[in-house]
């Protein structure tokens, strides 16, 4: 007959148990004879957290500054382009019309891009003179904005387009113009005619406004002029250099090559603006990688303290350790105890760290714009930068992966010593206790 009053044998506590983790938390409430225990890990604590908030503070500045400065540049330029025979054939129009219709395609624009001498006030200097179409102004955003509404009604207007043309700002200063002077354009190649072609050919235009387009690169080396009157000064009458096309999402352009490509047709070189911006495109991948691995240093050198705070404690607690052993407390359960007082330091300042870039982020603006209240100083020059303030964008993805990061370099940190203490031998420990 079973005997239903005997004791139930004890089931051994698992791993991760409470008295694992209550043991864990009691060890970094340090006495205040082991003050430097508790001065370590407050060292460890606070050094995880700026690590943290400093990597999310520039990566998000640093994606702030790249989408503004190629949102600029994708306004300015196209992001995809069509080239090739398709330019030439008759049935140019309804290719323009076919791509007009792929879905995602916002706008599609005929340009002449041409290479040319331009004089004014004794100045002389290369620019790129560009053809496009009066209506076509407005695919690029900031160029639209920044042209007066007299500038806008007066481009194109008049015999072949007129004789207005739209100069960049930073050109301007360069050679002392204003809105309304006469600049001289002298054409390399010059137009065709019935004796052949011409040769070298100037003509006076007027400056019919001045643009900005945030990037004072373009603005020092374009200028507008209408589609007719440059196929006409050029010698390319009735002759695109290349169709210009504009997508809703210039950052997935790759979804749209192909659906353009069937509606170009055969004869046609579609291309889309990370090979024309190819250099600048890998220079900012290199930029962000080199900033991620350096400043994910920076992280895992904050988090190397714990190893002392833990080796401190280790040390501290040696009598523990025996006591713990001697009473049937395995080496892995010491080794959790160690490894959780070190990993709950790292976890603790890696959500510290994550609110603390998180806030300083979102508030960026109003941080600047009170510190230069406060100082006097005007900490980020809105007309050397074309902002307000200090752009930052928060990648969810970056802030995931900052915090992995950060865990794992503690969790790393923290498993040498708490190692080290699992192997001591009780005996050891007690003997000069």
């Amino acid at each position: 007959m079973t005997d239903t009053t005997a004791p139930k044998p004890i089931k051994p506590a698992g791993a991760f148990s409470s008295w694992e983790i209550g043991l864990a938390l009691r060890y970094l409430r340090a006495k205040r004879k082991e003050g430097g225990v508790a001065l370590i890990a407050i060292i460890s604590f606070v050094g995880i957290a700026l690590a943290v908030a400093v990597l999310i503070s520039v990566m998000s500045i640093m994606a702030g500054f790249r989408s503004e400065l190629l949102g600029r540049m994708l306004s300015f330029n196209g992001h995809m382009y069509v080239q090739g025979q398709v330019l030439t054939s008759p049935d140019r129009d309804a290719a323009v019309a076919r791509i007009r219709a792929v879905p995602g395609v916002v706008s599609v624009s005929p340009l002449i891009e041409t290479q040319a001498l331009i004089r004014a006030n004794g100045v002389t200097t290369g620019a790129m003179v560009r053809g496009l179409r009066p209506q076509d102004l407005g695919t690029m955003s900031y160029v639209a904005s920044s042209l007066s509404a007299q500038a806008k009604a007066s481009f194109g207007q008049g015999a072949y387009g007129g004789d207005r043309v739209l100069v960049g700002q930073a050109l301007m200063d360069q050679m002392g113009l204003k809105v309304g002077d006469p600049i001289q354009v002298y054409s390399p190649t010059g137009a065709d005619s019935a004796f052949g072609n011409l040769g070298g050919l100037e003509k006076t235009y007027f400056v019919g406004g001045a643009y900005s387009s945030g990037t004072a690169d373009f603005d020092r080396a374009f200028i507008f002029m209408p589609l007719e009157q440059a196929q006409l000064f050029f010698g390319k009458e009735g002759v695109w250099d290349v169709i210009e096309m504009k997508v809703a999402e210039p950052d997935q352009v790759q979804k749209y090559l192909a659906p353009v490509r069937d509606a170009v047709g055969a004869g046609a070189l579609v291309t889309d603006w990370r090979e024309r911006l190819a250099a600048f495109w890998g220079a900012l991948k290199v930029e962000r990688v080199a900033m991620s691995i350096i400043l994910g240093l920076v992280v895992a050198i904050a988090a190397m303290n714990i190893i002392s705070g833990i080796v401190m404690l280790v040390k501290n607690k040696g009598r523990d350790i025996a006591i713990l052993r001697t009473i049937g407390a395995s080496p892995s359960s010491i080794l959790r105890v160690f490894f959780m007082a070190g990993a709950t330091i790292g976890v603790a300042g890696t959500l510290a760290g994550l609110i603390i870039g998180l806030l300083f982020c979102l508030n960026i603006g109003a941080i600047q714009h009170f510190l230069e209240a406060l100082l006097g100083v005007q900490l980020f020059n809105a007309d050397v930068y074309m902002l307000d303030a200090i752009p930052a964008l928060v990648d969810p993805v970056d802030v995931f992966w900052v915090a992995v990061w950060s865990l794992v370099m503690s969790c790393a940190a923290s498993f040498p010593p708490s190692w080290n203490a699992s192997r001591i031998d009780p005996v050891e420990a007690l003997r000069y206790e």
